[in-house]
């Protein structure tokens, strides 16, 4: 009788924590099909206003509604989205803290700035969200027409003419950059805090021209400024009769800017994909993309495969451009 009884109590201690165990996984299995069960935080690097912190506020709406719980936007601006990268990199991987960035936070910040945290390596791609493309604008009293007109102008004055940019190591000051290469000219960069403010003074004629990201169109359609063409591969829905730089003789790299949304590594797969799935409807409702093209930006629902092979042929272009034209912001 004791031989069967001291055999039935390590029987009974394996039984009891198979149940266990089967337990918790039932309990972690609940846990993530019912996710999300509590608000979501979309950490955004840049200050209100602005057009990733507004596409990142239109895209959590319609995610609120779609998930049934509150998305969250919160501004954490500094060192062009490091910040915020950081913040995302340390919160817990459990689906209820995403990054909204424009993709330089990984494809040129690595190269401009000395930080511990690199995005491809400490954060996931989830999905791609948007697009702005780059555009050429002048000030109004510019005697150049077009691309051609312009290149021809500063090659005249090597120097002596400026492009404003909306800071250092910032898209629209690297696809001024680019232009730069392809088109074999001279142009003195002068950095503003921000693109509003550069493109103020390209409106008063204190610079040149701007690579623009879309918020000069209120001013191009007024004939307040110049648009002299499109710095990205194709044109522009937006002024579909504007040729591109390289329509215009200057072929090359281009550039527009793309913004997307990364999660801490870790986080569960089946939350990451669903996320995708959900922003991937969203930007597919024409509303929605209504309010895009307030921006002058396109919804760019690029699923986690296309969106990583997307960073990586813009990190090869970036990184070789700030090495080339020896970029620096520190």
């Amino acid at each position: 009788m004791q031989a069967a009884s001291s055999l039935r109590r390590p029987l009974l201690g394996a039984a009891l924590a198979l149940c266990g165990l089967a337990a918790t996984g039932l309990q972690t299995a609940h846990a993530q099909a019912a996710w999300p069960s509590k608000p979501i935080k979309v950490v955004v690097g840049f200050a209100p206003g602005g057009s990733t912190d507004v596409m990142a506020r239109i895209l959590s709406q319609s995610l609120s509604e779609s998930l049934g719980q509150p998305v969250v936007v919160d501004n954490k601006p500094g060192a062009s989205g490091n910040i915020a990268a950081s913040e995302v990199v340390r919160a817990a991987p459990d689906g209820y803290t995403f990054l909204i960035a424009p993709t330089s936070v990984e494809t040129a910040n690595p190269s401009l700035f000395k930080s511990t945290i690199l995005p491809s390596r400490d954060l996931t791609p989830v999905s791609g969200i948007g697009r702005t493309q780059m555009y050429l604008v002048a000030k109004p009293q510019m005697a150049a027409k077009d691309v051609r007109e312009l290149v021809a102008l500063a090659k005249s004055q090597p120097g002596k003419m400026s492009y404003a940019s909306a800071g250092a190591g910032t898209p629209p000051h690297l696809a001024c950059e680019l232009f730069k290469l392809s088109t074999g000219t001279f142009i003195t960069h002068i950095p503003y805090r921000g693109a509003a403010p550069a493109l103020q003074d390209v409106l008063s004629g204190q610079a040149d021209f701007v690579c623009d990201p879309g918020i000069a169109f209120p001013h191009i359609r007024s004939g307040k400024v110049k648009l002299l063409g499109v710095v990205s591969s194709k044109r522009s829905p937006f002024f579909p009769d504007v040729p591109t730089v390289a329509e215009q003789g200057f072929k090359g790299d281009t550039m527009d800017i793309w913004f997307g949304m990364w999660a801490p590594n870790g986080t569960p797969p089946d939350v990451m994909a669903r996320m995708g799935r959900e922003a991937a409807k969203a930007l597919a409702q024409p509303g929605l993309k209504s309010r895009f093209g307030d921006l002058g930006a396109e919804p760019a629902p690029l699923d986690a495969a296309e969106f990583k092979a997307l960073l990586v042929n813009e990190g090869k272009l970036l990184s070789g451009l700030i090495k080339e034209q020896k970029i620096s912001v520190e």
